[in-house]
């Protein structure tokens, strides 16, 4: 079994710069790959900007974080960025058509030793297996938002994929400080989004219909369960563009629904992200679910 060293990024946002910085934080060889020069600028000053979170967080020092950085490499050229890769991860946009490009334009780019791997949140690998021509070497790893912290690692393979390539994800996972969360069958969501979106779908139901506010849900949500943030704090934390994607895929149908994705796309076209850009339901560093008295107001 070949060891993973070489590892390439595909997509610099929000998450993939996490994943990108992560492996180089745990010693790997790290290629961040993006479409354009813009693209990969804001790749690199995300990169760049989670060196306070791993200070505090993982009590790295600036010597140690630096490190990290050094092993990061960036291109725009699909072949120069998959050259060397033993592992290619994908966190490009929740879009089926992005994707199936893609995956077509890798699997000519790509070393025949390399193995994919989609960090999609809400697609089962065999949704593209074919795409990528060799659907024994493609499965899903899918993480959390804050990578560091959350360290899940949801892995999730096709009944195509060679048990030995699922193993050896598996073990990368633990190698880059992840606790792997082993699916034996497909299953849209994985197990947090599974458990995840149906909370926050029914809190953003009660909020679009007027029932109550963001905050009251929330703290509704911390009382009655001690959850240290509620429904809207994920919202946040997750991003309100994956957020809105990911129920546009699972309510899009659902009339009753409509005015919660209106909703959220308003404040996604108003800027507020979320944790990413500062603003939400919330605003950070500090936001009000942190306040010791959110609770008791």
């Amino acid at each position: 079994m070949t060891e993973i060293e070489q590892v390439t990024v595909a997509g610099g946002g929000v998450l993939g710069s996490q994943i990108a910085y992560q492996c180089a934080f745990k010693g790997k060889n790290v290629t961040v790959y993006d479409i354009g020069d813009d693209a990969v600028t804001a790749a690199k000053k995300r990169i760049k900007e989670l060196r306070a979170a791993y200070k505090r967080d993982m009590k790295a020092t600036d010597e140690q974080f630096d490190a990290g950085l050094e092993r990061i490499s960036f291109a725009t050229d699909l072949g120069e960025a998959v050259r060397n890769a033993d592992l290619v991860i994908e966190a490009i946009p929740e879009k089926p058509s992005i994707k199936h490009g893609f995956y077509r334009s890798l699997a000519k780019a790509a070393p025949e030793k390399t193995i994919f791997a989609s960090n999609s949140s809400t697609y089962v690998p065999s949704t593209f297996a074919e795409d990528t021509g060799r659907p024994d070497k493609f499965l899903n790893m899918h993480f959390a938002n804050q990578i560091w912290r959350m360290n899940t690692a949801e892995i999730m393979g096709t009944d195509q994929t060679d048990p030995s390539v699922y193993d050896q994800i598996v073990s990368f996972a633990r190698q880059i400080g992840m606790v792997p969360i082993q699916l034996h069958k497909e299953q849209p969501g994985y197990v947090l989004n599974t458990l995840l979106m149906p909370l926050m779908g029914a809190a953003g139901m009660l909020w679009a219909h007027d029932v109550a506010d963001p905050y009251t849900i929330d703290k509704t949500w911390m009382i009655a369960t001690g959850a240290p943030k509620g429904p809207f704090g994920f919202y946040d934390m997750v991003g309100l563009r994956t957020a809105y994607n990911i129920l546009c895929q699972r309510q899009n149908d659902n009339p009753q629904a409509r005015p919660l994705l209106d909703k959220l796309k308003a404040m996604i076209d108003q800027g507020k992200l979320g944790e990413e850009t500062g603003q939400g339901f919330y605003h950070y560093p500090d936001p009000d679910y942190r306040d010791a008295e959110f609770l008791k107001s």
